[in-house]
Formats: structure tokens, sequence, C-alpha cells
């Protein structure tokens, strides 16, 4: 970016450069007199430039700056610079002694972010020391060790002339036993803003404070009524817990006039877990989660935060706008799951936090655009995007940073943050002395940017989407200073958007190519849009046949919008993973609706009916669903008259219906038979079931051979009937002739008791008591009572 004439502002006026040849003069006296010494004094001259040479690489003793207060000081300030010094030599230090050194006014940004580079390089040209008591002394600095030092100086004191940015530089002086002579040993540079009253024309900033993390939640959820959510792993506990990372995110943000950016999923995960959940473990276990008091307490904290603040509601699960735009757009449906996820995130923040939120900003990952991003970006909505001037940079010659808001065309407004105050702490700010660095550079760079020229000017800040929490830290102290200082003034992000722009200010959105290869590099490939496809389309194939398709759609919508997460950059195997936990979990409830397998199947006659079983495990009804029956060889077998039958099918949940289909053949011999599920729009649902049919006809022959038999049998029984009627006869009239004998022993006993027609009745009587045999294929009747058992399978859960 084009800045104002880019003098560095140090030049030494002719008294102090006088000074510094004197100086430079008296120094170099020891050495021409060594030169002027025996050779055997060579050794301590090699020792002298072997010292000079290690305090010029960065210096012997490291110089920590760990506070510095305040951080940018009025009139009647006391300013104190506290830190550590440490002795990284192996020779002890003597006569050490700690200055501050207060240089000239740095003139322009670039002039900082130079200073700011060689941070601790020597040699030291900061101006001189302070001087006077206000210097922190030390007899000896041994190897290794730390040692702190603090030092309170008036800020009249300092001689500070015109409003600024002025470069200080905390700087350890002493000896050695090979230097010995007082030198610099080692230095730290930070800045100094100074604007004693209060800026006649302030820089309106705003500061978006991201709430964003990690994709925590799975799709699954149990089978009861409140679909119990199944979470990946207990990290989300640890960051809303006290200390947590997001914990610290919502302490430090709710005393900050700042704009809340705020990803819905992770509010709709929060709020998950404070009910009942669980946490998968190995294999298909899980456990009770136990941290509802947690998630309870922080969603009570943020709703307090955000109360009458601004919010903008990121789409659903932060998608990735630049991986969709240059690996997602030629895959059908993937745009769509922008738009799913731009619907649904204000109804989930206001469900969750009572705020109606903003939702027509797009926030493309670094602020990194091309015309691909842009056209992605305001697809589902969104008529305003957070870019950074690293990316649409200024191509002409302006002389100060202009306003953020920039017209791109199409009715869409580019903010253009800063990129130096954005990038401000990004890096390792752990230790306490890296943290005060970051705050002082970037008060400085704010300082610097409102005094480049008088025009009212709206500037925002846009931070790395997931601060650590030490990054947060020093953040949030940096804002506190700039919301309590002269030069700036706080401002909402739709103001912002809505400020006159800078008609001098670039509006040239970079091309494609320009867009940075470290970021490519770690988008998402075009087979994961390809493989979220497939999945929506399973989906949408499963969702019609569901009485209730809220329980699927709703928890597998969020999931895969959660596949498109801008979290996922540079952890492609983790991110495939939960993709295919994500399928494979849809699978198995997709495969609870399912046709039963069938053994061969056995028809004795022309006609006969088949019967075909479908089970649903799920714990809703399904229906909408067709069983289609098809003969393969339909010259052989017909299904009701044709070489296929179709019947509706309805299950209740948890439950099986048995259909049949009446058949007919006309020859013997084995058919293949298939039974496929269809949805009612004609797709196909499931696997298929494959079974043979085997006929075994009755043939004329047969029924000649059968009907001859049947006559002999018949006339055989005439014959022994008219037999026995005969002989009965006969001893009935010899009966009467002679009469019984008293002596007989079979007087008065029944003869024949069981004559020839009651036998005959026995016989008959077997016959036709007995019931017509049954086909063998009516194997069940046409309704076969439901079971009653319920499914174990669960479904999704609405989150």
């Amino acid at each position: 970016m084009a800045e104002a004439a880019d003098f560095p502002g140090m030049t030494p006026s002719p008294a102090r450069r006088l000074l510094r040849r004197t100086g430079a003069l008296l120094a170099g006296a020891p050495l021409l007199a060594g030169l002027l010494q025996l050779p055997a004094a060579g050794t301590a001259q090699a020792a002298v430039q072997a010292g000079v040479k290690e305090a010029s690489d960065g210096g012997t003793v490291a110089v920590a700056v760990d506070s510095l207060s305040p951080s940018a000081p009025a009139d009647g300030d006391t300013l104190t610079v506290s830190g550590t010094v440490t002795n990284n030599g192996k020779q002890a230090v003597t006569a050490a002694h700690v200055d501050l050194r207060l240089g000239e006014a740095l003139a322009t940004r670039s002039a900082i972010d130079r200073a700011a580079a060689r941070a601790d390089s020597l040699p030291v040209d900061d101006g001189s020391p302070v001087g006077g008591k206000y210097v922190a002394k030390f007899a000896k600095l041994m190897p290794g060790v730390a040692q702190h030092f603090s030092i309170s100086v008036p800020v009249d004191k300092l001689d500070l002339g015109k409003e600024g940015v002025y470069p200080l530089g905390v700087s350890l002086s002493g000896q050695t036993s090979a230097q010995q002579w007082d030198q610099v040993l080692g230095v730290q540079r930070t800045f100094l803003p100074w604007q004693a009253d209060e800026a006649d024309s302030r820089t309106s900033t705003t500061v978006l404070w991201p709430l964003v993390s990690t994709v925590h939640m799975t799709a699954e959820t149990g089978s009861n009524a409140q679909q119990t959510p199944v979470f990946l792993n207990e990290d989300l506990a640890k960051e809303i817990a006290p200390g947590g990372r997001l914990d610290q995110m919502l302490t430090l943000g709710k005393d900050l006039d700042v704009t809340w950016v705020i990803d819905p999923d992770l509010l709709a995960s929060v709020d998950a877990m404070a009910g009942s959940y669980r946490i998968r473990g190995d294999g298909d276990t899980t456990t009770p989660g136990t941290q509802q008091a947690v998630a309870k307490q922080w969603l009570g904290e943020l709703q307090a935060a955000v109360t009458g603040k601004e919010v903008v509601a990121l789409p659903f699960a932060d998608p990735d706008l630049a991986s969709l735009a240059h690996n997602g757009t030629g895959v059908a449906g993937s745009l769509s799951q922008l738009k799913e996820a731009t619907d649904v995130a204000a109804t989930t923040v206001e469900t969750v936090l009572h705020v109606t939120p903003s939702t027509d900003f797009a926030w493309p990952v670094d602020g990194a655009v091309d015309p691909s991003i842009v056209k992605v970006a305001t697809s589902a909505g969104a008529d305003k995007v957070i870019a950074r001037s690293d990316s649409l940079a200024e191509t002409g010659d302006l002389s100060y940073t202009p306003s953020a808001a920039r017209p791109i065309g199409g009715g869409t407004t580019a903010l253009v943050a800063d990129w130096r105050l954005s990038r401000m702490f990004e890096g390792d700010l752990t230790k306490a002395s890296a943290s005060t660095l970051a705050v002082q550079e970037f008060l400085a760079q704010s300082l610097e940017l409102n005094q480049q020229t008088d025009k009212q000017r709206s500037i925002v800040v846009a931070p790395q989407r997931m601060p650590t929490a030490n990054q947060a830290r020093a953040l949030a102290e940096a804002v506190t200073q700039l919301q309590g200082g002269t030069w700036s003034q706080p401002q909402q992000l739709a103001v912002a958007a809505k400020a006159k722009p800078d008609p001098a200010a670039s509006t040239k959105v970079p091309s494609r190519s320009a867009y940075p290869a470290s970021l490519r590099k770690r988008e998402l490939p075009r087979a994961a849009f390809e493989e979220i496809a497939d999945t929506q389309d399973k989906l949408d194939n499963f969702k019609v046949i569901l009485a209730n398709e809220a329980r699927v759609v709703t928890p597998f919508g969020r999931a895969i919008n959660r596949e498109m997460s801008t979290s996922w950059r540079g952890r492609s195997a983790v991110v495939s993973a939960f993709r295919q936990s994500v399928r494979t979990y849809l699978d198995t409830l997709t495969g609870q609706v399912k046709l039963i397998d069938k053994s061969e199947t056995k028809l004795s006659g022309r006609s006969a009916t088949i019967p075909v079983t479908v089970q649903n495990n799920l714990v809703q009804g399904v229906g909408h669903l067709v069983l289609r029956l098809t003969s393969t060889n339909s010259t052989r077998l017909e299904i009701s008259g044709e070489p296929y039958a179709e019947q509706p099918i309805t299950v209740s949940g948890g439950h099986t219906t048995t259909v049949k289909f009446s058949t007919s053949a006309k020859v013997n011999g084995q058919t293949t038979v298939i039974a496929q599920l269809y949805t009612e729009d004609g797709q196909e649902y499931g696997a298929p079931v494959t079974f043979d049919v085997k006929v075994t006809e009755i043939t004329a022959t047969v029924m000649l051979v059968i009907g001859g038999g049947v006559l002999l049998l018949v006339l055989a029984g005439f014959r022994m009937y008219t037999q026995r009627k005969r002989a009965a006869a006969r001893d009935a009239g010899e009966a009467d002739e002679d009469g019984p004998d008293e002596g007989d022993e079979t007087a008065g006993a029944p003869q024949n008791p069981a004559g020839p027609r009651d036998r005959h009745r026995e016989y008959s009587g077997a016959s036709a008591g007995a019931d017509d045999p049954e086909q063998p294929s009516d194997e069940s009747p046409d309704t076969e009572a439901e079971s009653a058992d319920p499914s174990g399978t669960g479904e999704r859960v609405d989150r």
C-alpha cells in the first residue's frame, strides 16, 4: 500500500552527529593502541573482534520487555518499563545497567515495520540513554541467569516532542573479561505512541471478535424421543470450561466494544451439550457426557454479553468459501449447501442467544478474495465481503490508508480490513514480552494511521478466526488501550459498511491467479465435494419414505454443513474420516428398511402366490415405497399376468409386513425372480432380493394314471361290499333255522359287533374329515402380524 513519503524520521541533528563522530574516535582509540603493541597482544584483539561480531548478531544478553505501562501515556503519567535480562554468553557481565533510549518520531507505517523487524538486533542507533537515575543497575550478570528489572520515568523527562510514534529501545550495557569497556550487549526495541491531546479527527475502528471452533458433533443420535446427540470428544467442554480458550474469549470480549462474529454451529453444539449427550468411544460404543453445567453457564454468560451488541452470524459451520469457489462449484448441489447453511444461521442464533444477528456478511479465509470467491460468497444472499488489504491492495499512489468500504460491483461491498492490525496477534504470544511488543506495535500502527491525513476514515480489524487464549488476551489489551485512547473510536461493522467510500481507493478484485498458493494447498479438494454430493443424494432418496423426516434430515443436513467447515483446513485426514463416518451411519439407517432374503420357492400347479417380507427396524414408520416383483423369464412364469407386478408398501416402526404376488406358470422348470423396493418417484431403494422359483406342473398322462387307479379301487371296494352283504344274509338265515344252543359258550354274546356297515363308516369318515392341503407357496397369510419388538437403531438429532 502506498503511504506518505517513507522518511524514517530518525535523521540526527548536527550536534548529535558531532557527538557520534567523537564517540567513534574515542571507541577506536583502544583498537589503535592495540595495533601499536607487541604481536602478543593480537590474542586480545581477536577476542575484541569476536565479541563485536557476537554482539552484532543480536547481543550476548537477551533483553525482554514484559510490560510497558501505560501503553500510550499522557501528560503527567509515569512510564514504567519492566522485564528481564538474561546473560546468554559464557562470561559474566559486570557493571551492567539497563537504559531507556528514545529515538525520533517515525514518519510512516513502513518505518514502524522496519523498526519492528530489527527489534533485538545490534548495533544500537535509537538515540542516547535517558540517563540520570532512570537506570536499572546490576553488579554482575552470571551466564544463564535471568534477572528482573523495572524502570519508572516521568513522561515529561522523556523530552517527547510532536505527537507520533517513538521507537523506544531498552538496552543493557556492561563489560566482560574479554571486553573491558562499557558497551551495549543486548537491546529490545518497542514503540511508544504519544498523543497528548485528543486528535482533531479520530479513526473509527471496527474490531471483529470471532467465536469460532472446530467441528465437535457427529451425525449420530440416540433412538429415544430426545434424539440424544453424540460428540466426537470432550474438546468443546475444555474450550468453554473456566480458563479454556472460548471461556477467555467470552470473558475478555464482554467488556469491549466489538462486533461479535459467531459460528452458529458452536452455539448449536454447546446448546446440545447443555442437555443429555454422549461421547463416541471405540467402535460403536459411547459414554455419557458430564459437562452440562459448564455448557449452561457459558451459554448464560454469552447471552448476557451479546445483549445490545452487534452480532454477525456466519453460515452454519463456517463453510470454506474459497474451497467451494475453487473446487466445489462444478459439483452439483454444492452451492445449495451454502444456501442452506446461511438460511439456518439466523434461526440458530436467535433460538440460542435471543438476539437477531446480521447474516449479510461473508468472510473468506484470511480475507483473501478473487472473482470466484466473491461470486460464491454472495450467492447465498450476502452482499458484503470481509476482505483484507494484503489481498485487495491499493494500486494507486494514495498517501494514506483509505476507509474499509469499497464498492466492487454487482451491488457488493468489500470491507477491506487493515492487514497490519489484523495480523498483529498471529505469532507465539505465550511469553509476556511477545505480547507486550504486539500490543505496542498495534497501538503504534493505529496512531500512525490516524496521523496520515485529516480525513475521517473507517478501519476494520479482522483477526484470525480461532486465536489462542494468549493471542486473545493480547488483542483484548490492545483494544482496551485503543478504545481508551485519544485517536480512535469504536464503530459497528454495519456502520463501517455504510461509510462513504474513498473515490481514490482501489476497487479491483485481484485475479484468481493472484490467490496465495499457501492458502490454496490447504483447500478442500473436488473429491470432498463429490463425496458430500453423494451423501446428500442418498439422504434425499431416504427422506421421502420417512413418516417424520425431520428426525433424519435435520441432523444429517447439519452434519453435511460441517463437512465443508473452514476449520478442516490443513486436516485432510481428519475431515476425510468425518465424511466417511457420516456416510457410513446414513448407510446404516437406510439399511434398516430392507427386504428379507428368500430361499428357493417351489410351486405345484399352474397358479400360486409368492410372499415377500419387508422389514423396518427404524423407530419411525416408512411409506411411499413400492415393492416390485419381476420374473426374469416371463414365458415360463408370469407375475399377475405380466413380467412384473408392484404393490405399495407401508411399515410401522420396528415392524415387518408381508405381501403376496399372484403367479401363473406355463411350463415346468426353474425361474429367477427379483424383488426390489422403489421410492414413489422411481428411485431404487436398498439392495434387491433374488431367488429361484421351481414349477412342478401335473401332466394329463399322470392324471389318467391316477384316475385309473382310483377307478380300480372303487370297483374292488364295490365287490368286497357285495360279497360281505351276501355272506351276512346267509348267516342270518342259518341262525333263524337252528337257534342258539344252551350249552354254547358264546350264547348271548353279540356276534360281529362291528359289522360291515360300521367298518365302512369309519374309513369314509377319516377321508371326509381331512382339510384341503395348502399350496407350498402359501407360507403365510396375506397380512402377517407385525412384530411388536422395537428397533434398537437410532436416528439423528435436531442439531
